[in-house]
């Protein structure tokens, strides 16, 4: 087979297991195999984390792996690490692998910041006139000059983030692998890292990139791996890729439903009208298929809030709610939210309102996440701003 040019990625066919998780005391299990030993065979005890993954990544590509916890993503970034090893199929990283898989990656911490530099380097099979020749770029970006000879022990969980980052994306990767780590860090420092993603793409090192923000990813990566239940769902452009998980996620939120009330929830999605990501000031939509014992007159309320409290607003309609499964769909012309985690929340209650006993009590139902402009902090000396999103055009004349 020919030999790949630096900065490929091939992964063929690849399996992998572990053992499966304890759930006995220890001592049982020493008896449970004393008890084997004498002639009982019991099962394997292994669970599989992924199975047959194949995808290929060109040179200076960027790709992103995306997929619930658990579907195997990080798994498959250490394979091809060479932390941990497949067991069936073959994984190919051709070139220098520059990778960041947890905060204290690939950094020891009774070093100073300065000799995991060089260690790190070293490591990589560059000299140490380059690695010099790199280090000032190195601590500056890692905002570490103060800090840069104490020992990385010393270091908070922010500091070995920015260090390890720095140090892996400064020293010229063929091949930069990059798990959830991002996360650690404050906001500017995470937009720092994403532009320095950005710019070494651009210089032609290949990118292999897990996060669970969507919205990096599509700003970062030109195509997508969806991995589910440790196989991969689909791959592709990016766009497409994440329209496809992030429709699968909310078809199959689950229901924080409660037993008491007359309806029952079948099925709640909230999206975007015109396909996209949910964002600021866009059109959405709400469909939700619930199922009743009865025709009756009744109210609908609708509401979303930041996590579960209070909602931030409610909308209602009254109407006439009818026997069996039916199907509500409410179109908000305007979606007033800044960039976060949200949650939808309904009600169903006796019209007119209180003649009795809610036929569906006030719950959230489904978890989202909405895409636009930050929301500011309030200036000293001003009350808290709403947490709303209110386009507007100023004029001063």
């Amino acid at each position: 087979m020919p030999t790949l040019p630096d900065g490929s990625i091939r992964v063929e066919h690849v399996w992998k297991k572990f053992r499966s998780d304890k759930t006995v005391p220890l001592f049982y299990e020493q008896m449970v195999r004393l008890r084997r030993s004498v002639g009982t065979r019991g099962k394997s005890g292994y669970r599989w984390v992924l199975k047959d993954v194949n995808f290929d990544v060109q040179p200076g590509e960027s790709m992103a792996l995306i997929g619930v916890n658990g579907s195997g993503k990080t798994t498959l970034l250490k394979i091809l690490s060479q932390v941990t090893f497949q067991s069936a199929g073959s994984c190919t990283v051709q070139g220098r692998i520059g990778a960041l898989l947890s905060v204290t990656s690939g950094l020891h911490p009774d070093l100073s910041g300065r000799e995991n530099v060089f260690l790190y380097g070293a490591v990589l099979g560059m000299g140490r006139a380059d690695i010099r020749r790199k280090f000032d770029t190195i601590v500056e970006f890692a905002e570490l000059t103060d800090a840069i000879d104490r020992q990385v022990k010393f270091y908070s969980m922010g500091m070995q983030m920015r260090l390890g980052f720095s140090i892996a994306a400064f020293l010229e990767p063929d091949v930069l692998l990059v798990d959830e780590v991002l996360a650690v860090g404050d906001a500017n420092f995470q937009q720092k890292c994403l532009q320095r993603i950005g710019e070494i793409v651009r210089e032609g090192t290949t990118l292999l990139y897990v996060s669970h923000d969507l919205a990096s990813v599509e700003a970062s990566c030109d195509r997508a791996v969806w991995l589910s239940d440790s196989m991969v769902r689909a791959q592709g452009p990016t766009a497409e890729v994440v329209t496809m998980y992030r429709t699968a996620v909310e078809q199959h939120s689950a229901l924080l439903t409660t037993k008491e009330g007359t309806v029952e929830v079948l099925k709640a999605e909230l999206r975007a009208t015109d396909g996209g990501q949910l964002r600021s000031e866009c059109e959405a939509e709400v469909r939700l298929t619930l199922k009743a014992p009865e025709e009756v007159m009744a109210g609908f309320y609708l509401g979303i809030s930041q996590g579960t409290a209070f909602p931030m607003f409610v909308i209602d309609h009254q109407t006439t709610m009818p026997a069996g499964e039916f199907e509500v769909v409410c179109k908000l012309g305007y979606l007033p939210l800044p960039k976060g985690h949200y949650s939808l929340w309904t009600a169903i209650t006796g019209h007119p309102r209180g003649t009795k006993d809610p036929y569906l009590p006030w719950q959230p139902l489904l978890s989202f996440e909405a895409f636009g402009p930050d929301r500011m902090d309030p200036p000293e000396g001003v009350m808290a701003l709403s947490p709303v999103y209110v386009g507007a055009q100023w004029q001063i004349h």
